[in-house]
This record gives structure tokens, sequence and C-alpha cells, in this order.
């Protein structure tokens, strides 16, 4: 009869001690708390530095060619001479010239001779006024032919274009040369309209050429245009660089820093920032009593080792910066000790 009064005993034993092993099974299975590390979001002032691209110009370009058609009797310079203002570039035929000198020499002396009559009263005043008039369109004339036949620099500059040759007919399809001034030379930079109230003339600017790495060129604001294109939401900014050694050149890709002055910004760790696939949105992991939470932001300019926000945080919160791999919204997570 004791041996029957033992089947219970062990069998409530044996279901006691499932129960535990049952309990200790949850217990472990329990998920374990994630160990991150986290760093404020901090409001520092901040350099408002903006770069702009832009291709360096001639400050001024000048086409050099007659007013008419005429044959080229001899041009003076090649491509790449430096020339300056009032040289003398081509030569072109000059038999019209000639033949207007003398008209004029002739009706100078035949002037003279009016104005002494005029004096003496031989001569009425309306006889020595259209003497005078045909004098001056005489003259007129003849200063136009020099100009058209004597070409010369109107600055002071570089050839960067020779069409004609000596001895060709000129035929006004292109001109004879162009000239270009290239020290100054001047950039066009289109600016954000947010920046419209922070530039002004006379900035100060730093310039960087790709064909001068570690070189940094001081320009300033010359122009500011008035108006935003509506397109772009961008206005026109022209920019000139003195270039006295005259090493930068037409053409150059440069890189334009303005300083628009320093502002308060939100700053976080760029470690904590994780960009999504596909979509290309971005989003951090705020620590938020004992979770993690996640919270999609918009990232500004990058500064060394941290990002501007925008947008989707405050000054003070916890953005967790390791195991982002491993965080999920709403995951329990625990500050590592430092």
């Amino acid at each position: 009869m004791n041996k029957y009064r033992l089947i219970p005993l062990i069998t409530v034993a044996l279901l006691l001690a499932g129960c535990g092993i049952k309990g200790q099974n949850q217990q472990e299975a329990a998920p374990e708390k994630i160990v991150v590390k986290a760093a404020a979001v901090t409001l520092e002032e901040v350099p408002q530095i903006n770069e702009f691209t832009a291709t360096v110009q001639a400050n001024i370009i000048n086409n050099i060619a007659p007013q008419m058609a005429a044959r080229i009797k001899k041009i003076y310079v090649e491509v790449g001479d430096f020339v300056t203002k009032g040289q003398k570039l081509v030569q072109m035929d000059d038999n019209n010239l000639e033949q207007v000198r003398t008209q004029l020499e002739n009706m100078e002396i035949s002037f003279r001779r009016v104005d002494e009559l005029y004096k003496v009263g031989g001569v009425s005043q309306a006889d020595w006024d259209a003497q005078k008039t045909r004098l001056d369109v005489m003259r007129t004339q003849y200063d136009n032919l020099v100009e058209n036949t004597q070409l010369v620099s109107p600055i002071d500059g570089v050839i960067t274009a020779r069409h004609y040759d000596s001895g060709d007919l000129f035929g006004m399809s292109m001109p004879l040369l162009v000239v270009e001034q290239i020290s100054p030379v001047k950039l066009l930079v289109h600016v954000s309209e947010s920046f419209f109230t922070k530039i002004r003339k006379g900035m100060e600017v730093d310039i960087r050429l790709d064909v001068y790495p570690g070189e940094v060129f001081k320009g300033r604001v010359s122009i500011v245009y008035p108006t935003i294109t509506a397109a772009t939401r961008t206005f026109p900014v022209e920019i000139v660089i003195p270039n006295v050694n005259r090493k930068v050149r037409p053409g150059m890709f440069a890189r334009v820093a303005i300083d628009f002055g320093a502002e308060p910004c939100l700053l976080i760790p760029d470690q904590s920032v994780i960009k999504q696939q596909g979509s290309g949105e971005r989003h951090v992991y705020v620590y938020k009593d004992g979770k993690a939470e996640y919270r999609l932001v918009e990232p500004g300019r990058r500064l060394d080792s941290f990002y501007e926000c925008l947008s989707g945080l405050e000054k003070g919160e916890l953005v967790i910066t390791t195991s982002l791999n491993r965080l999920t919204n709403g995951a329990e997570v625990e500050l590592a000790n430092e």
C-alpha cells in the first residue's frame, strides 16, 4: 500500500521539476538588451561657407574687323600674342584712303581761303557755313577710313583667334581677330535665392582651380544681379579675379567658396546617419526610455565628422552611434558605460 502512495508524490515532483525547467528556459529565451553608444544633438555656430562651380571667362572680348569688305594687306599678330591698347594689329588695303586724304587736303586749302575772305567781309556767313560743313563731312569720312584701314586693339589683352591671312579678302562672315582681356578675368556663379540678402558687392571669395591643386586665388564680387531666375530659384553673381600674373585663363574650371558668416546649426555625428537603399532617405535611431526610436532626418552639409541636421531632431536628443545594423524601431537598448 505504501508503494501506491509513492506514485502521486513522484508525479507531483516531476511536474514541479518540469515547471522549473520550463521557467528557466523562458528566462533564458528573453531577448538581451543591445549595448550601444549615443551622442547628444548639439547646437553650434557653424560658418556658412558654400561652394559653387563656374567656368573662367575673359573680362572683355573684342572682335577685330573693318566695317566693309576689303583686301587684307598685312596682319601683324598671331594667336597667343599679348597686345596693348592702341597697338596696330592689321593693315587693310589703303587705296581709297589715299584718295580721300588728297581730297581732304584740297578741301582744307579751299576752306582757309574762304575763311580769310570771310574775315574781311568778302564771303557771306551762309557760304562760310556751307564750306565748313563740307570740310567736317570730309574729315569724318577720312577718320572712318583710317579706323577701318588701320585696325588697332581697343584693350590690353591676348589674341585668341585669327581667321584670315595676309592677302585674303575680308568678307565680313567672321572677325579678322579676337582679342580677350585676361587681366582681370571673371566668373559667373548662380547662387540660391536663400542667400540673396547675405551677398553684397565687394565681398572677398576664395577660388580654387583643378589645374592648380593646393592654390587659392582671391576674387571679389563685382555684380549682384537684381532678379531671381524663376526656373532655378537662383540669381547670377559676377566675381572678378585680378589675375595680375595671368595664371588663370578663360575656360578653366573653378570652385568658388563664399563665406556667408556663421549661423546656429544642429549637428549630429556622421556615423549615426543611415541611408536607406532605394529611396535615398536618411534616418537615425534616437535613444529614448531604453529603446531605439526610428527617426527620419534631413542632413545638410557635411562638416568634418558631423552633419548639419535640417529637420527631424531637437537639441539634446541622443542619437545612437554604434550597433546600428542590429537595431529596429522599438528595440530595447542599453547605453554603454564610457
